[in-house]
């Protein structure tokens, strides 16, 4: 249900040293580094509740991925006490800087009312977030929630849209299931008219993206 844990580019064990000090002199992204390797295991023995003290540390000087990750140490209890409140405290800080996978789990807080009250129009709003950055999870959600017309107008267009794009990225049997259910409802002009619109979202990001690349 969750999205996955951040993670930082690979390193040797001599970066790893050198990120410690890093670390202990406050740099925010060795921080970040420290506790994800505490986290996994990687060059030093697993400790969750390190792992935790460093993306704490992180995460108090802004790093996105650092909050998107102690938020799932709180929703899971690694290294704390399961805190939903908690972990909606540091999905929302993650998010609000635009990380996609703390959009998408703040999104699953509000559609199923996880340490907070349930509220679909708030769920959408994240997942369009996450979605429009080009996550398949989200992606899947906004259109399940086109689907049952939960937090926006029901619109199988709209659904097929999601899901399709969704499919293109992650080969999730559910996904398929839901776009051959939609093809048994809709019209032939509205799946075509649906396929448009995932072609024409496609096409916008893929030119956005390397418009960013080559500014």
């Amino acid at each position: 249900m969750l999205g996955l844990i951040a993670t930082p580019h690979c390193f040797s064990s001599y970066d790893l040293e050198s990120k410690r000090k890093l670390a202990e002199e406050g740099e925010a992204d060795a921080q970040f580094i420290l506790g994800f390797c505490y986290f996994e295991g990687f060059g030093v023995p697993k400790d969750y509740k390190e792992a935790v003290k460093w993306y704490t540390k992180s995460a108090d000087q802004g790093n996105a991925k650092a909050q998107h990750n102690l938020g799932n140490c709180h929703y899971f209890g690694f290294g704390v006490s399961k805190d939903y409140k908690k972990a909606i405290k540091w999905y929302k800080k993650s998010a609000e800087q635009g990380f996609a996978d703390a959009q998408f789990d703040l999104g699953n807080h509000y559609y199923f009312g996880l340490g907070v009250a349930k509220d679909y129009k708030e769920a959408v709003k994240w997942y369009r977030n996450s979605a429009e950055q080009g996550d398949a999870n989200a992606q899947h959600n906004l259109g399940t929630s086109y689907y049952h017309g939960r937090g926006v107008p029901k619109d199988y267009v709209l659904a097929y849209m999601w899901f399709n794009l969704s499919l293109a990225k992650d080969n999730n049997s559910k996904t398929k299931e839901l776009i051959d259910t939609l093809e048994k409802i809709m019209s032939q002009e509205q799946i075509e008219q649906a396929q448009a619109l995932s072609r024409e979202w496609f096409n916008k990001r893929n030119n956005r993206i390397k418009a960013e690349q080559n500014n």
